[in-house]
């Protein structure tokens, strides 16, 4: 259901049931749960790319799960947030993750793209949030988090109005930040994640920790208090240390 594979430093995820064109199922989401507690644990992996097997990236919810766990407890939400637990796991991680996107991403399966803090899309990509289309409200966070990596319009566009954008439109919106062929596809996602992986692996997490944290600052001087914290602690880490000692050695040596 999850096929994983290491490349130096990063961890590529391939959603592997092509024949249901990697549909949010309940082993995927139990797979992606513990796979993650994994990759986070090992020092050796410091950023993960997730794609899809076959023609398709993540085809979205299986309905009748969908269908049970909402009749559960029509009023509290009944068990829906299980169903959102993959993708849920996915924008938690402390590792910078990328989303490389073969094929539709429709629904949910949008969601886990959501989820990710970087996208690369192939030529193929279509992005489909779909839930008003099948008379659904959108779930898990989905309107935030589309509103929050591209502009409203666009989001009110691809929900309310069906718009479904392909690589270079998503692009083009700010759904991706790169569109390139198919075939260069995980690559490039890689080649990314490969430079947020190099970091020091502490330091990436307090950084995106950070990033995540700005959505409640409203002010300069909060965004100041904001940083200082974790930019001291960065101070007295290995890596900042090593560069100025390095640094100074140099300077002296010149």
């Amino acid at each position: 259901m999850l096929q994983t594979e290491q490349r130096g430093r990063v961890a590529v995820l391939t959603f592997n049931d092509p024949d249901r064109r990697n549909v949010v199922s309940e082993e995927l989401n139990a797979a992606l749960l513990s796979t993650f507690d994994e990759l986070e644990a090992d020092e050796g992996v410091g950023a993960v790319v997730l794609t899809g097997a076959g023609r398709a990236f993540c085809a979205g919810a299986v309905l009748d799960n969908l269908l049970s766990a909402g009749e559960a407890d029509p009023e509290g939400g009944g068990d829906l947030p299980d169903i959102y637990s993959g993708f849920l796991r996915v924008a938690h991680s402390t590792l910078p993750t990328v989303a490389a996107v073969n094929g539709a991403a429709v629904g949910a399966g949008m969601n886990m793209v959501l989820a990710c803090d970087l996208v690369v899309a192939g030529r193929s990509a279509r992005f489909d949030t779909r839930f008003l289309s099948i008379g659904l409200h959108p779930g898990g966070g989905h309107t935030w988090r589309l509103r929050n990596i591209t502009d409203l319009q666009t989001a009110k566009a691809m929900v309310l109005f069906n718009q479904v954008l392909d690589g270079e439109e998503a692009a083009a919106r700010g759904v991706a930040w790169d569109c390139v062929d198919d075939a260069d596809l995980v690559d490039r996602a890689v080649s990314y994640a490969e430079l947020a992986a190099n970091h020091p692996k502490d330091l990436v997490a307090r950084t995106k920790a950070t990033l995540h944290s700005t959505a409640e600052v409203t002010g300069s001087e909060e965004s100041v208090k904001l940083e200082i914290g974790p930019q001291v602690w960065s101070m007295h880490q290995p890596a900042f240390v090593e560069m100025v000692q390095g640094l100074k050695s140099r300077i002296s040596s010149n």
